[in-house]
């Protein structure tokens, strides 16, 4: 399995969010910290946020803070909510699909399993257990 750069850096972000969860982080911060694009980083900010992983507050002193305890909030729930428009596969999309083998293939039934055990093992994890120290990252 393999991650899109969109998770991949949502579930960072996130990490690093988790080592102080108590301050707001600013997309210009975050940005500059992983080597983002302010806009990049935006968009993950925003489907956190519609996801109800961060809250964002605009104007000084706003920023991004986690929207419960990172004990409260699972990794498979992250990855699922981040990838929500990326399926494993093309035949995971009903609107997309366009393989000749549907409906005949007996890999995709394999696929699902191992794609619902890979999030059930993520679930079994926290953002706590993952959480980086409290300095940042050196670049």
């Amino acid at each position: 399995m393999r991650l899109t750069s969109f998770t991949d850096y949502g579930l960072r972000m996130l990490m690093r969010m988790a080592s102080a969860p108590e301050r707001a982080y600013s997309t210009a911060e975050l940005a500059e910290e992983f080597g983002l694009s302010r806009n990049h980083l935006s968009k993950i900010m925003q489907r956190l946020s519609r996801g109800g992983i961060v809250e964002t507050r605009r104007g000084g002193g706003g920023g991004a803070m986690l929207a419960r305890a990172p004990q409260a909030i699972r990794l498979g729930e992250v990855v699922r909510l981040l990838g929500e428009d990326q399926p494993l596969v093309e035949c995971f999309h009903a609107k997309t699909n366009t393989c000749l083998l549907d409906g005949r293939c007996r890999l995709k039934a394999r696929l699902r399993a191992a794609e619902l055990a890979f999030l059930a093992h993520l679930d079994g994890a926290t953002l706590a257990d993952v959480a980086l120290s409290a300095a940042p990252m050196e670049t």
